[in-house]
């Protein structure tokens, strides 16, 4: 034992161990959050190409999707999912249930595109016409032109609650959700037709389920851009995800030069940063700012950028203000920023054997579609067995079987078919082959068929109905069924 360990040895206890501590806590609740705490983000407005580009799709997606529903084709309304019909209207084309595999081909070509354009320049869909980063962009709108911009609307939340105040907020949650009950109502117009709904919604005699989907779509809308946002892409959104999936390392992506960028540091546009021993980047940080997602892309590539390119404006103008070059982020791939390549490399990239895939099989699907909607007859028939009785004995001996043809006509005007069958020796019709199906519309056409009792072998035997339009033969289809002879 030391000497100055004497008042140890005196009775003086000793320092805790880790166990003792641990027993002296022991019982004591701690609250940890399994959750991250959301911090408000506040993006900063910018303006530039890549900004400008982004409001433009903003305008075409939105002039779309409020725009269509009250263009009309042929006397109604030219794009129109008829639920309750069962029939669904895209300008010339009428679709029914039995088309289903359009819908099919449409969403393989839409799995296709997002493949190709994110293989090629990473999450351009997410940036630019993404409806949650549309949405998001036009409830921003709104709220800096009521609350002010981005230092004035962080003054205002952190201030006490005051008239001024309360107005304000008011103001812009009244714009949110008017803008938002009208988004309700456009989508809502694309299954019931949108005059019939307007004319419902002022007489206030709209239907429960007219009136829920209203409700519900506003409400998404107005919790998805007004209050959610980031958290939507960050979060809920599977793209975000799996989209590494999908990049390689000649895939373009906004980056940051770090080799041109750091160290960096504040100083006078009159200093040459070489000579202080900076970088190009000033540590501004309005990438930050303007970040729609609030993050720092100097930090590399993360899952949470949506590929907005705010940052490259934002930086871009920060470049031409300190009469640096323009550059220091941009959209560049993994090899270009390692092997320092040209715009005309990076370009020469582009068309690999990945992107030519993706493309050939775009290409092919969407011209086989097209065809296919386009060259398709505008008939259907079905043919349907009476159910009560598969054969029966009437006058003169003859056997009858009965059917029903389900005849659709897809083209929007009336038409008048005859129908025809074959398959067996003597087989006749006894009913009236001709008969009219209304525009866009289907009927159920009774059909009775009548054959000599030797005509056919015991059993089932193959015969054939065909219904042709009397004014394009062209326009026909035919389709088999059996015919059932009684046991002899």
């Amino acid at each position: 034992m030391r000497p100055d360990d004497g008042g140890a040895a005196a009775g003086t206890p000793p320092p805790p161990t880790a166990a003792a501590a641990a027993g002296a806590t022991r019982g004591v609740v701690q609250e940890v959050s399994l959750y991250e705490i959301r911090r408000k983000i506040y993006p900063r407005a910018v303006s530039g190409w890549f900004a400008t580009w982004r409001w433009v799709l903003v305008w075409i997606t939105m002039g779309l999707f409020y725009g269509l529903p009250w263009l009309s084709w042929n006397d109604r309304q030219a794009v129109l999912f008829g639920l309750e019909a069962r029939r669904f209207f895209i300008f010339g084309v009428v679709l029914n249930p039995q088309d289903f595999i359009y819908l099919t081909g449409l969403l393989v070509i839409s799995a296709l595109a997002l493949f190709l354009f994110t293989a090629v320049a990473g999450r351009l869909w997410c940036g630019y016409a993404c409806p949650q980063t549309v949405y998001t962009e036009i409830f921003l709108w709104i709220e800096a032109r009521i609350e002010g911009n981005r230092n004035k609307r962080i003054k205002l939340d952190s201030a006490p609650m005051s008239r001024a105040k309360f107005g304000r907020k008011a103001a812009k949650h009244a714009v949110w959700i008017a803008f938002s009950l009208w988004t309700g109502f456009t989508f809502v117009g694309y299954f019931t037709p949108i005059g019939q709904l307007a004319g419902q919604v002022v007489t206030a005699s709209l239907g429960p389920w007219q009136t829920f989907w209203i409700l519900f779509y506003g409400f998404a809308t107005y919790g998805n851009a007004g209050f959610m946002r980031e958290q939507v892409c960050k979060y809920m959104c599977p793209y975000a995800r799996f989209q590494s999936a999908m990049f390689d390392k000649d895939t373009l992506i906004i980056t940051y030069d770090a080799e041109r960028g750091e160290p960096r540091g504040a100083r006078s546009r009159k200093v040459d940063p070489a000579a202080v021993g900076l970088g190009t980047c000033i540590d501004c940080g309005l990438c930050v700012e303007v970040c729609p997602t609030g993050i720092d892309i100097r930090n590399g590539l993360q899952y949470e950028c949506i590929g907005c390119a705010g940052c490259v404006d934002a930086c871009n103008q920060v470049m031409d203000k300190m009469g640096y070059e323009r550059g220091l982020i941009r959209y560049d791939t993994t090899h270009g920023l390692e092997n320092h390549w040209s715009r005309n490399q990076l370009m020469a990239r582009v068309f690999r054997p990945r992107v030519l895939i993706y493309s050939g099989i775009l290409v092919a699907v969407a011209i086989a579609l097209l065809t296919h909607v386009f060259t398709r007859v505008p008939l259907k028939v079905d043919v349907i067995r009476d159910r009560g009785a598969l054969s029966r004995i009437v006058e003169d001996g003859l056997v009858e079987n009965v059917y029903r043809l389900q005849v659709i006509n897809s083209a929007e005007m009336a038409r008048q078919y005859t129908v025809t069958v074959q398959g067996l020796d003597g087989i006749r019709l006894d009913s009236d082959p001709q008969f009219t199906v209304e525009p866009a519309a289907n009927r159920l056409v009774p059909v009775r068929v009548r054959v000599m009792p030797d005509a056919g072998e015991p059993g089932s035997n193959t015969i054939e109905f065909t219904v042709t339009a009397q004014d394009d033969p062209e326009v026909t289809r035919t389709e088999s069924t059996s015919f059932f002879m009684p046991r002899r």
